[in-house]
């Protein structure tokens, strides 16, 4: 009997001992420098708002945030990666909604955003543009709905297809009613070239990588797809006030490892919301991106993620086709 009692009270010590020690890990967390996967190349938008993160993760934590870009595969290779990793609160996920969505949608991962602990959304690319490519003829919107009706499947709209863009292509096709071609062309740098190159009409791509091309002529910016316009971007108008109801925005996610501590997942909530409040930080979202400050914390994330799978279920068997 006393051997009994004497074992069980071990048990609940080390047992009391080991949650305190949890807790004390998660109180005092980042204890070592962070590891944060960012699902693509670096360059474009998602590695900016993530290496954005990181740099100010450093001044108001004081501990250091390392970015690896693993690219590829729509972001399923980041994502696997984390997916894997130890739920330390170490190594960070920072994806977007093409990754944690659109790929589930697209048929090219069996995982969505509840594969994760989501912490926070980090920032919304309200920065795309539809632009077009100077030998395309078209300079406006309307130009473009007119043509692509009076020759469906000749415009050539530029993605990559299962992606986000790609979903972007289809939800224009249906609200305004017009059969654009969709075709790969690649990833933002490579549409680029594409469009100066004549090799496709269109594309959705973040106005900050192609501002020079439309001030100097080379393209022309149709529109925003947000649902009031961003001031940033000039007097680019909105899809909205042109006639056709598209609204599609791109939301940075930070997520974490399924089986996180729960208090480390809401700690990095917190400083990312102390990292949006830094005012250095707005003016570099505005100086490379024309992108305002946007955050949104765990619950609220939880729900825009679930609303926009819904959404983007509607072209589930479009988006599993190849045009």
């Amino acid at each position: 009997m006393k051997k009994t009692l004497c074992a069980s009270l071990i048990a609940s010590f080390l047992s009391l001992t080991a949650g305190a020690a949890v807790a004390a890990d998660a109180a005092n967390w980042p204890t070592r420098p962070v590891q944060v996967v960012v699902i693509a190349n670096a360059g474009g938008d998602t590695d900016f708002n993530a290496r954005m993160m990181a740099k100010y993760f450093t001044k108001v934590t004081g501990k250091s945030m390392v970015v690896t870009n693993v690219a590829g595969g729509g972001g399923t290779l980041a994502a696997e990666q984390v997916k894997g990793a130890a739920a330390d609160g170490n190594t960070i996920l920072f994806t977007h909604t093409g990754q944690l969505i659109v790929n589930e949608v697209a048929g090219l991962s069996e995982d969505s955003y509840d594969a994760f602990d989501i912490s926070c959304i980090a920032g919304v690319d309200k920065g795309a543009v539809f632009v077009s490519g100077k030998s395309s003829g078209i300079d406006t919107l309307d130009q473009l709905i007119t043509k692509a009706k009076a020759e469906p499947n000749t415009i050539t709209y530029g993605t990559e297809m299962g992606s986000f863009s790609h979903l972007q292509g289809l939800m224009f096709e249906k609200l305004s009613g017009t059969d654009l071609k969709l075709v790969d062309s690649g990833t933002v740098s490579e549409k680029i070239v594409a469009l100066l190159g004549k090799r496709i009409d269109l594309g959705a791509i973040s106005y900050g990588s192609v501002q020079d091309y439309v001030t100097s002529g080379k393209m022309s910016a149709l529109g925003q797809p947000n649902e009031e316009r961003n001031a940033l971007l000039g007097d680019i108008k909105t899809f909205k006030e042109q006639g056709v109801d598209l609204v599609i925005d791109k939301p940075y996610v930070v997520a974490f490892p399924k089986g996180t501590d729960p208090a480390i997942v809401a700690k990095m909530a917190d400083v990312m919301k102390q990292i949006t409040e830094q005012p250095e930080y707005a003016e570099e979202l505005k100086k490379s991106f024309k992108q305002p400050v946007s955050y949104y914390g765990t619950e609220e994330a939880k729900a825009i993620l679930s609303k926009s799978r819904d959404t983007y279920m509607q072209f589930k068997d479009e988006l599993r086709q190849t045009k």
